[in-house]
């Protein structure tokens, strides 16, 4: 155990010293995610998803973060934040890191993994590059399918500069008059509903006389290789790529909205094309002029313009892993069904040699004991959406109630609730609308709950709800028990093959009244703010972090072992921040997971020597919440919804349960174990905020998370 040491009088744990900008620690976590496309040893194909991912990263980023800095900026407001740095200095210090950054991105692409294709027969192709041919394939497909959805928008006295859509990718056009050299510019939006690689068939599918897997070239070079038919009888003077990006953080006054759901329906419409430019990517080659009247049309300034030598929204590079090259992904993984969740093989009493498998009863299987399920390692589908659909089916079920913030499009979760409804149970559906760039989906999602007869709500004015929990009300014989699912992640389907999360089944009668508590609160007039087990936001969550870190500063400074470890996506809370250093300072050993932002500091003499921080990043997204509490060798363990940020604790409504059976205690430990081992895909952090990829030393088996707890999980259910 560390030491403990008296704390330096002249440390002032709230000094800005001592906290790392949050805009600039997710700039750090994107850095890690491109890190993964420029490992050689990730695969090929991955290599370019981590690319697209990147991408698609850093366009939220600027609709939802740096647009706000900007505001700020604009309007002189200098917010008080931990670590200090005025909205200019922010934008200034992000923009120095995004272009080298961005500038690598395209570097990586360009001058590495584009070339390292053609090794596999995958080429995508510059249009001037293509045969007469193909070139002839192109110009057909264009006329016959391009053509007729594209819409040139001239701008002149009698045509305003057009409106532009969000993350559009457009053509800017120089066209002159052969009659009397008058120049336009014009605007073709590339679109979205189109193949954004548009391929060769199978006869043209060659390079230099040979048959290739794929060739292919960007839509936007066919559309710009036929401006003729676009622009008959002008000259056509250049063209050049542009994207912009616009701030899509838009406020709803809620108290104010007499109808939430219309009111968030108007605003989503907006967002497409009202909010402003906070980002405009452009060809390096257009020409200054060009470039000027853009910047002035669309409002922009010349810090927020970013010039791309290569091919603008690598986003889009997620297609190539639809390509048949097996050897070049991550190998699949087929998620485990729990033991306690295997088919039930039921063989036919005439015919042995015929049988069929049927799904344990789920509440049953409950009953024994504790569940505790772990995404994507094992099967949502079997269980998670196993305990929906039987819910949803059994007769003795009288109601069910969960919370919904974001699913699939073609959610199994939802049909079920629907199901649920048609067979007479009651269903309550909290359908949170103010699930970022998930709005829309939820709005259809609760207008079709809705018309089956399921009760749905939006939850309380002011608090996103957040929080990943089913409530299952069942008659059985003379007693009414009580079923819940308290989760990390959010019940989609699709998102839990690639996401790390937790899950706890349960009947214990305190868990399913605190269910209980909490639904009525979210549903009704509730003012529930205590609770048995469940650590509830905007509540108790905080209170209850804070007593247990302070448990543990206790334990150290009485001379016990004082211990803590906690996973989390983001660490951000000042006041979490500074009681941890106060922990240290006691002597507190202090593990942290975080896989994204983290503004505090490890590892500063006096402040934070005893905490250390990791990052896993790798093949699947880490977003499971543990936070073990060593607690003089009595440890506890909590799993739930929230992060340790502001917004979590305070602004939304969270739910994290502690996990005490003691075969799960010791599950969740050895995973915990798993990732501080790690020696590929964690990252250490530096007391300056910089990361440190760990390596295998000389000799040393690799141990990256994914793999291990893959291992770990086959070998657990073999063992049994």
């Amino acid at each position: 155990m560390a030491k403990a040491e008296a704390a330096d009088p002249a440390v002032t744990l709230s000094d800005h010293q001592y906290y790392i900008n949050r805009e600039i620690s997710w700039l750090g976590f994107n850095e890690r995610v491109l890190h993964e496309a420029l490992d050689p040893r990730t695969p090929l194909l991955e290599r370019l998803k981590f690319l697209a991912i990147y991408s698609t990263n850093l366009d939220e980023f600027f609709m939802v973060r740096i647009s706000g800095v900007m505001e700020q900026a604009d309007a002189d407001v200098h917010p008080t934040t931990p670590d200090g740095l005025s909205p200019p200095k922010q934008l200034a210090m992000l923009r120095s890191r995004l272009i080298e950054q961005v500038q690598l991105q395209h570097q990586t692409f360009e001058q590495d993994l584009r070339p390292a294709l053609t090794q596999y027969g995958v080429h995508l192709k510059q249009y001037s590059d293509l045969g007469q041919e193909q070139q002839a394939y192109l110009t057909d497909y264009f006329e016959k399918r391009i053509f007729p959805v594209l819409t040139p928008l001239s701008v002149d006295p009698s045509h305003p500069f057009p409106r532009m859509s969000n993350l559009s990718l457009n053509l800017a056009v120089r066209v002159i008059n052969p009659d009397n050299g008058v120049e336009r510019f014009a605007r073709i939006k590339v679109p979205g509903s189109l193949p954004r690689f548009i391929s060769m068939p199978d006869d043209l599918c060659t390079h230099q006389g040979k048959d290739c897997l794929w060739v292919g070239v960007p839509l936007e070079q066919v559309i710009a290789a036929n401006l003729n038919y676009l622009f008959p009888g002008m000259t056509i003077g250049g063209h050049h790529l542009f994207r912009i990006t616009r701030d899509a953080d838009f406020p709803v006054l809620e108290d104010e909205a007499d109808d939430l759901l219309l009111a968030i329906e108007q605003e989503i419409s907006k967002r497409r094309l009202e909010g402003f430019v906070c980002r405009l990517e452009l060809e390096s080659s257009m020409p200054e002029d060009l470039r000027q009247g853009m910047m002035r049309e669309l409002k922009v300034k010349a810090d927020r313009v970013f010039e791309i030598d290569g091919m603008l929204h690598l986003g889009d590079l997620f297609f190539f892993l639809s390509l048949p090259l097996p050897e070049l992904k991550d190998k699949p993984w087929a998620p485990l069904v729990p033991l306690r969740l295997q088919p039930v093989i039921d063989i036919d009493d005439e015919d042995k040699n015929t049988y069929t498998e049927q799904p344990p009863d789920i509440f049953q299987v409950i009953r024994q004991g504790d569940l505790l399920v772990h995404h994507p390692y094992e099967s949502f589908t079997a269980s998670v959406q196993e305990f929906i659909t039987q819910a949803a089916h059994d007769p003795r079920v009288l109601a069910i109630k969960m919370t919904l913030y974001r699913t699939s499009g073609d959610s199994p979760i939802v049909k079920a609730l629907i199901t649920a409804a048609e067979n007479r149970k009651q269903v309550v559906a909290l359908v949170e609308l103010k699930a970022r760039f998930d709005e829309a989906n939820n709005i259809e999602w609760a207008k079709t709950l809705e018309d089956a007869g399921v009760h749905v709500v939006y939850g309380i004015v002011g608090l996103k709800t957040h929080t990943k929990t089913t409530l299952v009300v069942r008659e059985e014989g003379d007693q009414i028990r009580r079923y819940v699912h308290i989760g990390t992640g959010n019940y989609n389907p699709k998102t839990s093959k690639l996401y790390t999360d937790l899950g706890l089944f349960s009947c214990q009668e305190n868990l399913g009244a605190d269910l209980t508590d909490l639904f009525n609160f979210l549903t009704g007039y509730s003012r529930q703010q205590t609770y048995r087990k469940l650590l509830v936001a905007p509540y108790t969550l905080r209170t209850s972090m804070e007593a247990l870190i302070r448990r543990e500063i206790d334990h150290a400074q009485a001379g016990g072992q004082g211990k803590i470890i906690a996973k989390m996506n983001s660490l951000v809370d000042a006041k979490i921040i500074r009681l941890l250093y106060e922990a240290s300072q006691a002597g507190v050993e202090i593990d942290l997971i975080v896989r994204g932002i983290c503004c505090l500091r490890p590892g500063i003499k006096g402040v934070s020597d005893n905490i250390r921080v990791i990052s896993v990043i790798g093949q699947f997204l880490e977003h499971s919440r543990i936070f073990c509490f060593h607690n003089n060798d009595q440890p506890e363990y909590y799993i739930g919804s929230a992060d340790w940020m502001t917004r979590n604790l305070d602004r939304r409504v969270e739910a994290v349960t502690p996990v005490e059976d003691p075969a799960l205690m010791a599950e969740l430990q050895d995973v915990l174990d798993i990732m501080l081992a790690d020696n590929r895909q964690a990252w250490d952090m530096a007391p300056d905020g910089s990361f440190t990829q760990r390596r295998p030393a000389k000799g040393e088996t690799e141990r990256g998370t994914h793999a291990m707890v893959k291992a770990y999980m086959t070998k657990r259910d073999r063992d049994r």
